[in-house]
């Protein structure tokens, strides 16, 4: 029987342009199909593959960080999106934070220019059944994707709403009401801080509860996801919660007091050029105006210019633990697979991790190889544990953490810097043992 050697690549996004990378490097032939630029979803501006849409940073590089230790596991696993993420960034204190036009300019050449992979751009609204194929269409997928995927997988449609930062114009920030910082002087002073005192806290707080929403379809229920949650939805959650999330003062001295403010606004590049920041953790779906005139109460930000505005999308996801192994492939087989945020994973370095793992894994089954899982000891391998063997009543997204991985019993009693330490040391040893770089 003649081995399949080629496969379809759906959506060019993080996850898909590892998942087609990972696969061509493998010797398939790949066809990558995406919609744009024919077909724009409400989030993409640009017509190239791999676009950041909600902050051009991928996390911390700190590998006590989860997502910092993911990015190292990608490193040592070839990923080519990290590569080029590496080769683009900018200033962000310890994150890996990237501009974003030569990140999507730098992933689209090298995708291109790859011998085994052809490139078609338009929109698909059924699944192929002449190929294996990776789904990485993400959680903006068209409804006419949506209405396949669902009828092939037999399952009703998950989703949440999902907003992204506003970004600003560097040279209208109140440099007099602002310093420059990283929290705890780690790395570089690369983050403009916004402080604010008591009362312009409480009427920042009271702007943002009181603010008008965009609107959103009756028939959909709003249902955020935790770690994505818009600004105003942590404001009506309480006076003090956006203290202890975005606006923390913790690590922070304002030189203008000597003191720790009483709550920041941090703002971090989003550019080379350092012309536009954007707002950290403020996602959000209040209407333009009232972005205008509520983040307008923060005294830094009291003449801001917008480059962009924030905004509210439908994300959609899919009930992987009862469809999808720790490949991201389906149980059912016929060589399915998908990738993304669209199997549960959340975030843009977990999208990558996702992909990287479905296309090495296609590759290495197409093969006739053994498969490609990686331990749950792993961060890259808790991400795949995590969707395939969830057992909660509600299945949402989750991001990388160091409450996902398996670790085993410690070696006596430990800090918790020290715990994640330990954590990510045993987890790239693991990694280097179990799977040699090809």
């Amino acid at each position: 029987m003649k081995k399949v050697r080629e496969i379809t690549v759906i959506g060019a996004g993080l996850a898909g342009c590892e998942a087609a990378w990972q696969a061509a490097e493998r010797g398939l032939s790949v066809k990558l199909v995406d919609m744009k630029p024919g077909r724009m979803s409400p989030a993409h501006r640009y017509s190239g593959f791999s676009e950041l849409v909600c902050s051009n940073s991928l996390g911390s590089d700190s590998i006590e960080n989860g997502k910092g230790l993911l990015k190292q596991e990608l490193r040592q696993l070839g990923s080519l999106i990290i590569e080029c993420a590496d080769t683009v960034r900018i200033p962000a204190g310890d994150a890996l934070a990237v501009d974003r036009q030569a990140f999507s300019d730098i992933v689209t050449k090298r995708i291109v220019n790859h011998k085994n992979i052809s490139v078609e751009h338009r929109h698909v609204d059924k699944l192929p059944s002449d190929s294996p194929v990776v789904v990485a269409t993400g959680p903006l997928t068209t409804p006419e994707l949506s209405d396949a995927i669902e009828a092939v997988l037999g399952q009703g449609r998950l989703y949440f709403y999902d907003a992204a930062s506003p970004i600003i114009e560097a040279d209208s920030i109140d440099c007099r009401r602002s310093f420059r910082a990283s929290r705890y002087n780690k790395g570089d002073a690369d983050y403009i801080n916004c402080p604010l005192d008591e009362k312009q806290y409480d009427i920042f707080v009271n702007g943002l509860v009181g603010a008008e929403r965009a609107d959103v379809r009756e028939f959909e229920e709003i249902v955020h996801f935790e770690g994505c949650m818009p600004i105003e939805s942590m404001a009506a959650r309480g006076r003090d919660v956006m203290r202890f999330g975005p606006l923390k003062p913790k690590g922070l001295w304002d030189p203008a007091t000597g003191k720790e403010p009483y709550a920041v606004v941090q703002l971090r590049q989003d550019n080379t050029q350092g012309t536009l920041y954007n707002i950290v953790g403020f996602q959000t779906r209040l209407t333009q105006g009232e972005q205008k005139r509520v983040f307008g109460l923060i005294p830094a930000l009291a003449e801001a210019k917008y480059a962009r505005f924030g905004m509210m999308h439908r994300n959609t996801y899919i009930n992987s633990p009862r469809l999808l192994d720790a490949r991201f492939s389906l149980r059912t087989g016929n060589h399915f697979y998908f990738a993304g945020q669209i199997t549960g994973v959340e975030g843009y370095v977990e999208s990558i991790a996702s992909g990287l793992t479905a296309g090495m894994s296609l590759a290495a089954e197409l093969a006739g190889e053994p498969a490609t899982v990686f331990p749950p000891e792993t961060m890259i391998g808790a991400l795949g544990n995590y969707i395939s063997t969830y057992r909660g009543k509600n299945f949402q997204p989750m991001n990388a953490n160091f409450g996902i991985i398996e670790c085993g019993q410690l070696p006596g009693k430990m800090s918790k810097r020290e715990k994640y330490q330990f954590i990510s040391e045993n987890s790239l040893n693991t990694l280097k043992l179990v799977y040699n770089k090809r």
